[in-house]
């Protein structure tokens, strides 16, 4: 029997047949020229589609919200094309292929976040925004202060979220090429920065919404072929798949059972609690998928799409379970580990295991197609969080919170001028950034973004929408009462020193022994927002709440 047909065997584990990666490339020379056609294909693509979206309309309201002009079926896809990241379809897989059940709990959490914008947030936001979530915040509150306050933390939360795209593209790359060194992931990541500065500034936010639906398109296809095809080779039998996935983990039944990540002790169960919270509020306050609810004409319509996202997203993450758990019953934990420390590349090489094996044409074929749907995603999203941020800057800060009250008002001309100068910084500082965030899972790094998100941007997002009393300076408190923190946090945190994992494994300045901080974080920010606003000599307008709640709940007024 040799090596392949072993390969082909259900609950073979990877690992024992393969020496573990790098010293075996999955792509080999002679298969390099496929990779990188379909690597290339993929670019051209979508350059072909920001360049001819990107000559329909220059005005900001085509540049911020697509001309307002997309359906709720194809905002919903879009919407889902925004949510399903790199760290959906290589971290969160990843997480399971190594970490069993506790792996889901990503799923579950990623999953159950959506419920929380469909009754919080959806409708109201899209009712009382313009393009912004300081929009938002401005219909009752003094412009300059909470532009600032909400501005820079829709800043700081793309920025963390585009480092954790940008590593899931370094590790995808330097898989597909085979090489061990940090010169391929760091000319990945400067490629991938390059092509998000191009998407945005040439295209604006219709480009970026058709290359979200081709992409999302292109991902669930691909996740439902894996999906059929991990399944038929255990005969649709989940029990067989979950044993086959125990023992390829080398953990025993401890893989399908909670604890093997975060039941080793007290701070890892609180780390764990810490998570969820993160992963359920921060949807939430992601300004890249608030933004969305602006390219829909109506409040429905942003409902539908948000209802259109659910069932997709729903199914997506169904499918990553059976993925993750492929990974581990037929490539194995310790081959996943090898491969990439923080399990970023399972998918890749369950593909590569499905296609026949390593060195075989099948293979080589469906590791390269799958790491394109991979890299498409990770194009795609690192476009629309750039956007999200750039406009941030351009339409919040530069235009009103940095602004002197006794020079002209900005034009939307110079706004969107702004905009896509703020787009070349912001990436040349996401490429910056992710070249020492190498090491760490990209789920877990979007996990960070989506606690610093539910610290900062949503208890003044839920205060302002619910809250007759609220104020300019609770809003100010509760931003900077939860963005502060976080990132503090995280600094003193596993996740920077301490650990062989850390960005920086050869010092230890840390501190606080969670790795996520949202159970303290977003408390705070919540806790702080009612200090600031109770404590303050600033009393709410009773007028502009009744015409915020009238316009939030009918519509009455939205643009």
């Amino acid at each position: 029997m040799n090596r392949f047909s072993l390969l082909s065997a259900p609950g073979t584990p990877l690992a024992t047949v393969l020496p573990p990666f790098p010293h075996t490339a999955p792509a080999r020379q002679e298969h390099h020229s496929l990779a990188v056609v379909l690597f290339a294909l993929v670019v051209v693509v979508t350059l072909a589609i920001t360049l001819w979206v990107g000559r329909r309309g220059q005005a900001a309201e085509d540049f911020y919200a697509g001309g307002r002009d997309f359906g709720p079926f194809q905002n919903g896809i879009a919407l889902s094309g925004d949510y399903l990241s790199a760290a959906s379809f290589l971290g969160v897989t990843g997480l399971i292929a190594l970490y069993g059940y506790d792996g889901m709990l990503y799923s579950i959490g990623f999953l159950v976040a959506w419920l929380v914008v469909l009754m919080w947030v959806a409708e109201l936001v899209r009712n009382t925004g313009r393009y912004t979530l300081a929009d938002v915040l401005a219909t009752r509150m003094r412009q300059r202060p909470v532009r600032a306050a909400a501005g820079t933390a829709s800043v700081v939360v793309t920025l963390l979220y585009l480092i954790a795209q940008m590593v899931g593209a370094g590790s995808l790359v330097a898989l597909l090429l085979g090489t061990t060194g940090s010169a391929a992931n760091t000319w990945t990541i400067v490629a991938v920065g390059a092509l998000m500065i191009i998407y945005v500034t040439v295209g604006g936010m219709r480009a970026t919404t058709w290359i979200q639906i081709v992409k999302a398109g292109m991902l669930m296809v691909g996740a439902v072929l894996l999906t059929v095809w991990v399944l038929l080779r255990f005969h649709f039998d989940l029990a067989d798949l979950m044993r086959a996935a125990a023992h390829g983990s080398g953990a025993g039944n401890s893989y399908l059972e909670p604890g093997l990540k975060y039941g080793e002790s007290t701070t890892s169960r609180l780390d764990f609690v810490s998570l969820g919270i993160a992963l359920v509020l921060g949807t939430a306050g992601l300004p890249h998928i608030l933004s969305r609810f602006y390219t829909v004409p109506t409040a429905r319509a942003a409902r539908r799409s948000v209802i259109w996202a659910i069932g997709l997203v729903g199914a997506f993450y169904l499918m990553t379970i059976v993925l993750g758990l492929g990974a581990t019953a037929l490539v194995g934990s310790k081959a996943v580990k090898a491969a990439n420390p923080a399990g970023n590349t399972a998918v890749p090489l369950l593909a590569l295991n499905l296609g026949g094996g390593e060195g075989s044409t099948g293979g080589t074929l469906f590791f390269a197609i799958t790491s394109a749907i991979a890299f498409a995603t990770i194009l795609a999203v690192v476009a629309g969080l750039t956007l999200a941020s750039s406009v941030s800057f351009a339409h919040d800060l530069y235009a009103q919170a940095f602004r002197r009250p006794h020079l002209p008002p900005v034009t939307e001309r110079q706004e969107v001028v702004m905009a896509r100068a703020a787009a070349v910084v912001i990436g040349g500082l996401a490429i910056v950034l992710s070249l020492f965030a190498q090491r760490l899972n990209v789920a877990f790094l979007v996990s960070l973004a989506f606690a610093v998100a539910a610290s900062a941007n949503l208890p003044t997002l839920i205060y302002n929408l619910f809250w007759r009393r609220f104020t300019t300076r609770g809003a100010c408190w509760a931003t900077y009462g939860g963005l502060v923190p976080a990132l503090v946090l995280v600094l003193f945190s596993p996740v920077v020193s301490g650990a062989k994992t850390a960005m920086f494994p050869g010092v230890d300045f840390h501190w606080f022994p969670l790795e996520n901080p949202g159970l303290i974080s977003i408390p705070l920010g919540f806790l702080l927002g009612w200090v600031g606003t109770v404590s303050g000599e600033e009393r709410a307008d009773p007028d502009k709440f009744a015409e915020l709640e009238v316009r939030s709940l009918t519509g009455a007024g939205a643009v």
